[in-house]
């Protein structure tokens, strides 16, 4: 059984196994907000959700990074796409903002270093990876590493404290009673959405991960295509890292380990989308799953030492039902 076959009806009146997956998801995650909001009265609450949608924002564009990799890479984690440096990528623009901010420079400028330079990793993955061949568990192994090492240089293992004009805007409320950081991941939701929804850059990644022989026939660009999701998830992280820095205001260490949360996620998408691909749609609903468990466990006064456990069991869930599901047979 193929991935593309998952979502055809075995027999009459029977319903395919990626619906069914779908189906439960949904449930589970009905299930979960409903308990929650049983045992902590003001967990349902409007102000509450939104707040679930802030606190989630950074892992959210940390996990579209995440997707549009996997999409042009293919879902091979191994010889398809991976990114491993997003974690520690955003740990490093943060600090490079941090460190720009209190060094007097402006905003643009600050924002410019850190997006630029979360970029910049996306570009070296993409060269160790199409160029050279590295597979990119092991590219990406490599950046994080390089990264981690580059933020403790930056900062000194230090907590850089900084603010500015900008992070004062993110930080601060918006339209219709959401903060900005609400807006920013609306904003950024949709954009990706129409992108690989309502544009033929959707449809090209998907055929050159899935299919990457056929696509280079059909004359597509495919190591640029390929390039470009590093880039764009690297460019993802260097805004993510500006987020962090308003939430947080400034840079602290041990952003690296946002990395666990940011494979569930996109993982765990696949669940929540159609022939279980990787979508981004998906991959919102997931980190909102995972936004309401942390919530929720906050809520009724739960270690968050139960969330690192429930996430280790969902990834190892979702990889052993999507390896069945597609063994062949």
């Amino acid at each position: 059984m193929t991935a593309q076959s998952l979502s055809r009806p075995l027999s009459s009146g029977q319903m395919p196994p990626a619906r069914l997956l779908r189906i439960g998801a949904t449930l589970l995650l009905i299930v979960a907000v409903g308990l929650f909001a049983a045992m902590a009265p003001g967990f349902a609450t409007a102000s509450n959700l939104a707040d679930v949608a802030e606190q989630s924002t950074v892992l959210a564009l940390l996990a579209f990074g995440m997707t549009l990799v996997v999409i042009a890479g293919g879902p091979d984690v191994v010889r398809g796409g991976i990114d491993l440096s997003l974690g520690a990528n955003l740990g490093l623009c943060d600090a490079l903002y941090a460190a720009m901010s209190n060094a007097g420079h402006g905003d643009g400028t600050s924002a410019l270093v850190a997006v630029g330079a979360g970029a910049a990793v996306g570009l070296v993955n993409a060269v160790a990876i199409i160029r050279f061949g590295v597979p990119p568990l092991l590219a990406t192994l490599a950046s994080m590493n390089a990264c981690a090492g580059l933020e403790l240089v930056v900062t000194q293992n230090t907590v850089l404290t900084t603010d500015s004009p900008l992070l004062g805007i993110v930080a601060g409320p918006g339209a219709l009673g959401l903060s900005t950081t609400d807006w920013i991941l609306v904003a950024m939701t949709a954009a990706l959405l129409l992108v690989m929804h309502a544009t033929p850059v959707g449809l090209r990644l998907r055929a050159v991960g899935l299919h990457p022989r056929a696509a280079r026939a059909a004359g597509l660009p495919v190591a640029a295509m390929g390039a470009g999701a590093y880039v764009a998830a690297g460019t993802l992280a260097g805004l993510a890292a500006i987020v962090q820095a308003a939430r947080l205001s400034g840079s602290s260490p041990g952003s690296g380990d946002i990395l666990l949360s940011v494979v569930l996620t996109s993982l765990l998408g696949v669940v929540f989308s159609r022939r279980l691909q990787p979508t981004i749609g998906g991959t919102l609903a997931a980190v909102l799953f995972i936004g309401c468990l942390v919530n929720g466990f906050q809520l009724v006064n739960v270690s968050s030492y139960w969330v690192n456990g429930i996430e280790g069991v969902l990834i190892l869930s979702v990889v052993a039902l999507r390896s069945l599901l597609q063994r062949p047979g």
